[in-house]
């Protein structure tokens, strides 16, 4: 139904009042005015030139450029430059800085406890919420998907399908995902299993108000899709494309994003559903670092990168019952940290006490083309390490047209997309500017909690009787592990740090071990079984395992036959960091898998 000007009069009424501080808990919505169902998708890894939509001449994506053709695009929208910082500003509405979570690992990659997140909004605003694909911002509680305001979730560990922290022997076909935290086997690719249940569970809740958040880990690596997906574009690799595979996952997930848009219509919501499409941070496979191959959109930067392309991404919004639709463009600069903020715009929820967002509403502006953004800075600060993001080294501070790389490159963005020409010394008060706004910035940043303090798991809560720990997240001065291959082949590192908290007075036990739970074997040997015959196996030689923790140490020998070494041990509540390591030839290494639980409360 289209709205008449006195309803949209009525409609922004409703959206500015929502913006003005507390609300009352009870909503007044006319027949014509219900809340809107909300699906966000967002894939992994894809570029801003990794659309057919966005002029790529090689990619075929029909049912995204439909909806490109369909919705309102931001044409000037950034997030961070990997995948985890992305993602917590997007649940939260803060930078990553202000949040905790600016790496993909080293326990920079763990939402607090305290955190505020989008689900949870949603959640208290009576809306039902599901998540279906990657999470990647904590594998433990507090920071599960289901304790994060999410009633049903369907996902993957860790960051990627088929890494070291994820269901042993998962590689995108035929997995076991975590479904309410339990693990469950599906048939099929895992791109359409996410689309699959994200499908189901609108079928299900189509009768009340839902939030859906579709993020796919397609298209990160590894590289994995069916022939008749990758083979259409064998021919252009190495002559126009660096990788089929990576175009061939994109097309499969276009394939899916029509699927979903055709339930939505068959089912009778497309109207009153907003549909957005995003990503989380430039391309990594679909160009080549000299951007001789693949397609740009006439930018520069990759994935981690502080240019552009690292950092600004497609952004779809469509809402047709609201005039939120039609092909239009919001060229204003925005950012990852509006759009919660912009959803509770728009769905006229109430945002709990305490909440304290960076982004801005965009609801008016998205209603009204005759609105205007006011100019303001973003920022962009992220660093791979569990240390503070340097403040002004390896920062990107944008204002309107303008982009500060590293507190010394200055660039037009609308004269110089390539940021090829520094202007700096031509522009001093621009420079002064963005730093002034930056030093200000990182001065409150500064002052959190979150900021100064690393995410604890939480150890001996009734809502997860074990706790899951990986060397993939182990602090460390080492690089990290990432693939269960690495583990296969007993690659060694220093990593070992686990900042944990105790919760309950009581014995725990710490359990060690080489291999997961699910792929039983001995520290020194190889597992009983090779998961679909995935990988090469090879033995290690540990001596000991030693833990510390509260400044205390224990240490084992290592049998022969030990699959494991526990230990039991008498603690009280308390934050520390639990150091767990493998001893070879006198020299200590962390531990790949180390589970603890509360086995008996005092």
């Amino acid at each position: 139904m289209q709205f008449f000007r006195s309803e949209m009069v009525y409609f922004l009424l409703l959206v500015s009042l929502s913006c003005t501080g507390p609300q009352k808990q009870e909503r007044d919505f006319t027949s014509e005015i219900k809340r809107p169902n909300v699906i966000l998708v967002m894939t992994d890894d894809q570029g801003i030139g990794d659309l057919g939509a966005h002029g790529n001449p090689w990619i075929k994506t029909p049912n995204i450029d439909k909806f490109f053709n369909e919705s309102v695009r931001l044409t000037d929208f950034h997030v961070s430059p990997l995948c985890t910082p992305t993602r917590s500003a997007l649940m939260t509405g803060q930078y990553p800085i202000n949040n905790g979570v600016w790496a993909t690992f080293k326990g920079r990659d763990m939402l607090h406890g305290s955190s505020i997140t989008m689900p949870e909004i949603f959640d208290q605003n009576g809306y039902v919420t599901g998540l279906f694909g990657k999470w990647h911002l904590g594998n433990n509680y507090p920071s599960r998907p289901m304790d994060k305001g999410f009633d049903i979730a369907v996902h993957h560990n860790s960051g990627g399908v088929g890494e070291l922290s994820d269901y042993w022997g998962n590689n995108y076909f035929d997995d076991t995902y975590l479904v309410n935290n339990t693990p469950k086997q599906f048939e099929g690719y895992c791109t359409d299993i996410w689309f699959d249940e994200a499908i189901k569970f609108i079928k299900d809740k189509k009768d009340e108000p839902f939030f859906i958040y579709l993020p796919t880990n397609a298209p990160h690596h590894p590289l994995y899709v069916e022939e008749r997906y990758s083979r259409p574009y064998d021919s252009l690799v190495n002559k126009n494309i660096p990788s089929a595979e990576f175009y061939g996952m994109i097309t499969n997930i276009d394939d899916n994003f029509g699927k979903l848009d055709r339930a939505l219509k068959e089912m009778g919501l497309l109207e009153n559903t907003i549909l957005i499409f995003c990503s989380d941070n430039g391309s990594q496979f679909g160009v080549s670092e000299d951007y001789s191959l693949g397609w740009n959109k006439g930018l520069r930067g990759r994935k981690s990168d502080k240019l552009e392309a690292g950092h600004r991404v497609p952004f779809f919004i469509r809402w047709p019952k609201a005039g939120i639709k039609d092909g239009k463009n919001l060229t204003d600069l925005t950012s990852h940290v509006d759009v919660l903020p912009t959803l509770a715009g728009l769905c006229n929820m109430t945002l709990p006490t305490g909440f304290k967002g960076d982004g801005i509403d965009l609801s008016e502006v998205l209603l009204d083309p005759d609105k205007q953004i006011s100019e303001r800075t973003v920022f962009v600060h992220h660093r791979q390490d569990y240390r503070q993001p340097e403040p002004i080294e390896g920062s990107c501070v944008m204002r309107g047209k303008w982009r500060l790389l590293n507190g010394s490159q200055l660039y037009d963005i609308t004269t110089d997309p390539k940021q090829e020409h520094n202007i700096a010394k031509d522009y001093p008060e621009v420079v002064k500017q963005l730093l002034s706004d930056n030093k200000t910035f990182i001065s409150k940043a500064i002052q959190k909690k979150e900021y100064q303090e690393l995410a604890h798991k939480k150890v001996g809560s009734n809502l997860q009787k074990t706790t899951t720990l990986t060397i993939q997240h182990a602090l460390g001065e080492d690089g990290p592990i990432w693939m269960q291959d690495e583990i296969t082949a007993g690659i060694k590192n220093k990593n070992a740090l686990h900042p944990i908290e105790i919760m309950k007075k009581g014995t725990y036990r710490i359990r060690c071990r080489r291999w997961p739970m699910e792929c039983p074997g001995t520290i020194n040997g190889i597992p009983e079984q090779n998961p679909k015959g995935l990988f090469e196996y090879k033995s290690l030689d540990v001596q000991k395992i030693e833990i510390s923790m509260f400044g205390k140490s224990y240490q084992k020998n290592v049998a022969p036959i030990d699959e494991y070494i526990d230990f039991e041990i008498e603690l009280n509540p308390g934050k520390t960091m639990l150091k767990t390591e493998f001893i070879i030839q006198n020299e200590t290494y962390g531990v790949y898998y180390t589970y603890v639980e509360l086995v008996k409360e005092s």
